[in-house]
């Protein structure tokens, strides 16, 4: 067993897939795409932003010479669906603005890992962009995707090559990590570069920040589902649903 830090933090996770090597087959992996980049941006905004929200994405890399957008989200929001959403529209904006027309060929791809769960507790969603006729057959106009992976809840079904990488998140969450069980040499490689002996005072000082931050915004959270409760007429599931807190957090407050 190997000791690490947890993916969790958002500076372990950009700490790992900030590196192109590890980015590429992250997204070889989950899109079937081949990236060709040297460079992977964290905390990538843009200048002027675009509408009235400035859009900061934790991993982003464009390649230009095949026309590819790829970013990638870790943190869990009550509302990651809609906040992604915007986030990836921005990115589809900014291309569109210095293109001649509505049809740019540039691809833009968004993969969301909700290392925190679910409350939908589905192990990969996916919103297309693409047309769809009344048969659910894509029409193969619009390539734009956003994918949600939730290692929490991999299952039997899960596919590979999803499963492995995964796993590897799922895994390193509480600190301990058994090597053994991957033959993946990136994933080998992210658990040697996660070693706890080689994280630095800084980033354990980030990391204890971070996890203040969630520890308030969990309270914060469970405050208004307490509050929410008290309304005689909202379901636990209508509770749930508002807060982004389980439905099994939501009767445990209600007892």
């Amino acid at each position: 067993m190997k000791e690490v830090a947890s993916l969790r933090y958002g500076v372990i996770f950009k700490k790992a897939f900030s590196v192109p090597e590890i980015f590429k087959a992250f997204v070889r992996d989950f899109l079937n795409i081949e990236l060709n980049i040297d460079h992977v941006e964290t905390e990538k905004s843009f200048s002027p932003p675009v509408g009235k929200v400035d859009t900061r994405f934790d991993l982003f890399a464009e390649d230009k010479e095949n026309r590819v957008i790829v970013d990638i989200q870790h943190i869990r929001y009550p509302d990651h669906y809609h906040r992604f959403l915007y986030y990836h529209c921005a990115a589809m904006m900014e291309m569109i603005a210095d293109s001649k027309s509505y049809e740019p060929d540039t691809k833009v791809f968004t993969l969301v890992v909700l290392t925190s769960g679910d409350r939908h507790k589905k192990d990969i969603g996916i919103t297309s962009f693409d047309p769809v006729d009344l048969e659910g057959r894509p029409y193969g106009e619009i390539p734009h995707k956003i994918m949600y992976i939730c290692p929490k809840y991999l299952n039997d079904r899960t596919p590979e090559p999803y499963r492995e990488w995964m796993l590897a998140i799922e895994d390193s969450l509480d600190g301990l990590v058994d090597e053994s069980a991957y033959n993946h040499p990136i994933i080998r490689k992210i658990f040697g570069m996660i070693e706890k002996d080689l994280i630095t005072p800084k980033e354990y000082a980030v990391m204890k920040d971070e996890y203040s931050q969630q520890q308030l915004m969990e309270d914060e959270r469970r405050k208004i589902a307490v509050n929410l409760i008290k309304i005689a007429t909202l379901t636990k599931e209508q509770i749930a649903q508002a807060t982004g807190l389980s439905l099994e957090e939501i009767r445990k407050l209600s007892e």
